[in-house]
């Protein structure tokens, strides 16, 4: 701007010295020259006055906008800071803490924390004021929009695709299918039965969730935490009630830790030292033949009777099938190591960042946690007493303990049937008879899921 002004007061004063240079030249008369000259001089002294005080003003003027751009500025960077917005709403610092509790269970406690690390993390990145990386409104109700994906999404936000598609829970379902040995359920078919016994816990904390006034989508998700099966839990509720997600992910993986904890009681509590004591003969070996062809049968037969199952039990059974053929070596320690941990990262991280302030700071999230251990102890004791009731039956007599291995978080329920077991019978070796109804336990968990999916889905 001021050297605008100072190019056009130039002009202005070499044109007028021109004009009155020529008058000067035309004149005849030399005095009258010499007037019309000084006259020239006077006025381009003039002139120059006046540019320099036009400068002067111009430059104050400027200096004025820039000190309220300043000022401006500050103001609006003071607003977006995130402590400023953490004071606005305190909430942020209590999901802060959360997440930090969180991680002091995962690292110090060791609760689960391939999972509940990355959970508690995601929970951090998203309840992090202005950080934009997850945006629930771009998943509201239930359905991606993708209009507004563009532009707008943050990372999480494209990481959570593979939580709301449906990706993650299946691809780690291929990696647990390659690492379960169906062995001692081929080798016992009748611990199936235990394994089926224990979804109870979820079909009656889904009862209980109505009660609660969920809806029957909410109810549903809720109870499949009681199949203490971590993958399963967060496919349904992907699909039923992705606004629980996070609740229910932090419910699930911190009650599958809590095994040890929460069964013994309820073991103790359901039978007699005698029936604790029974010794059970030692199971049979089983074919490599019959390993490969379980994992196939099961997949067809339940994909015809249940459909909407066919998901994750396709994955369990792929994943059990390349562990038990032999003939892809190379592909079954990707799925049990690069494939499994990497879904299992970018599933805790967008799971965790589920839960943000609005969503979880809610008497819903403690009717979840409080439904969650219901059914999980609901599950526990199903398999202790079906037991009990089949031994009324049976000659050979099933230690009632190794049903609350139904449920399927494997292998920890089946360790603690061995070691409340030989709490009572030092000699008693109960890991490979409860592992049967514990790798039921995973088949029923994704049944029970296909069911209410077809149901409510």
């Amino acid at each position: 701007m001021k050297q605008s002004i100072k190019i056009f007061f130039l002009s202005v004063m070499t044109l007028f010295a021109v004009n009155f240079a020529t008058m000067a030249q035309d004149a005849t008369e030399e005095t009258v020259a010499a007037e019309v000259v000084a006259v020239a001089e006077e006025a381009v002294e003039a002139v120059a006055e006046v540019a320099t005080a036009v400068e002067a003003v111009a430059t104050e003027a400027e200096i004025v906008e820039e000190n309220i751009d300043l000022g401006e500025t500050f103001v609006n960077f003071f607003e977006s800071m995130g402590l400023t917005q953490m004071v606005e709403d305190p909430r942020y610092l209590i999901m802060i803490v959360i997440a930090c509790l969180l991680f002091y269970l995962a690292i110090v406690k060791q609760f689960e924390p391939l999972l509940l690390l990355p959970i508690a993390f995601g929970m951090l990145l998203t309840n992090l004021p202005g950080a934009g990386l997850f945006h629930e409104e771009l998943f509201a109700g239930g359905h991606v929009h993708w209009s507004e994906m563009a532009g707008h999404a943050g990372l999480l936000d494209y990481l959570y695709l593979g939580v709301k598609l449906g990706i993650y829970p299946c691809l780690i379902f291929i990696g647990v299918g390659s690492m379960t040995d169906f062995g001692p359920l081929l080798a016992n078919p009748k611990s199936l039965l235990l394994g089926a016994a224990a979804q109870i816990g979820i079909f009656l904390a889904f009862f209980g969730a109505r009660l609660l006034g969920f809806d029957a989508a909410e109810a549903a998700s809720i109870g499949i935490i009681g199949g203490a099966d971590g993958p399963t839990a967060i496919f349904l509720t992907s699909q039923l009630a992705p606004h629980l997600l996070g609740p229910i992910a932090v419910a699930a993986y911190s009650y599958m830790a809590l095994v040890p904890v929460i069964q013994p009681p309820i073991m103790r509590a359901l039978t007699t030292k005698e029936e604790r004591q029974i010794e059970m003969k030692q199971v049979r070996s089983v074919s490599k033949k019959e390993k490969i062809v379980f994992p196939i049968m099961v997949t067809i037969i339940i994909s015809l009777l249940l459909p909407d199952a066919a998901t994750l039990i396709g994955c369990l059974m792929l994943g059990n099938l390349m562990k038990e053929c032999g003939v892809v070596d190379r592909l079954t320690k990707t799925v049990q190591n690069e494939l499994m941990n990497i879904c299992t990262i970018f599933l805790g991280i967008t799971v965790g960042a589920t839960a943000t302030a609005g969503t979880f700071l809610s008497w819903g999230t403690l009717g979840i946690l409080a439904m969650g251990i219901c059914a999980f102890a609901f599950g526990s004791a199903g398999g202790v007493l079906l037991a009990k009731f089949m031994n009324l039956f049976l000659k050979n007599k099933i230690n009632p303990l190794i049903g609350s291995a139904g449920v399927s978080a494997v292998p920890m329920a089946a360790r603690v049937s061995q070691k409340v077991g030989q709490e009572e019978n030092p000699t008693n070796y109960l890991l490979m008879h409860a592992m049967g109804p514990n790798v039921a336990g995973v088949i029923g968990s994704a049944v029970a899921a296909g069911i209410l999916l077809s149901m409510l889905g």
